[in-house]
């Protein structure tokens, strides 16, 4: 029996969500292995990759001299589109994530600390924005 309404049965929303998630989720590992391999070109070295804490995630955790670096990194279809979607919620998780990697990483208490953004888009090179935010309330 043909569906009249133009809508699709759960079953193939299912896929089609689905294989969705399954393209974000490259895209988010390729973006992420693409801003890891620019910070090192600028000789940060990479301490962790995709960090989870029960707070959220850190895409990066870099060090540079006595730098601590936490580094959120965006793929979007444009540079700008990227820097819009680093949200102030976001951002706060980040920070809160970034204290549960500082306790699991008391040999760095002492470091400087930063947060930056990575801005990935297709055929344009990375973003990297210093400081893109911080931790002050």
């Amino acid at each position: 029996m043909a569906k009249t309404d133009g809508a699709l049965p759960p079953d193939e929303l299912a896929k089609l969500a689905s294989a969705a998630r399954v393209a974000a989720f490259r895209t988010g590992l390729s973006a992420e292995s693409r801003a890891a391999a620019f910070l090192m070109a600028k000789g940060y070295r990479i301490l962790a990759k995709r960090f989870r804490t029960p707070y959220g995630e850190i895409d990066i955790v870099a060090r540079r001299r006595s730098l601590i670096v936490f580094i959120e990194v965006k793929a979007r279809a444009s540079l700008d589109d990227a820097a819009y979607a680093v949200t102030p919620r976001q951002q706060r998780r980040i920070i809160d994530a970034a204290q549960g990697w500082l306790m699991t990483h008391p040999e760095h208490a002492d470091f400087e600390l930063r947060f930056d953004a990575m801005l990935i888009a297709p055929r344009r090179l990375p973003r990297h924005l210093l400081a893109a935010f911080d931790a002050s309330p």
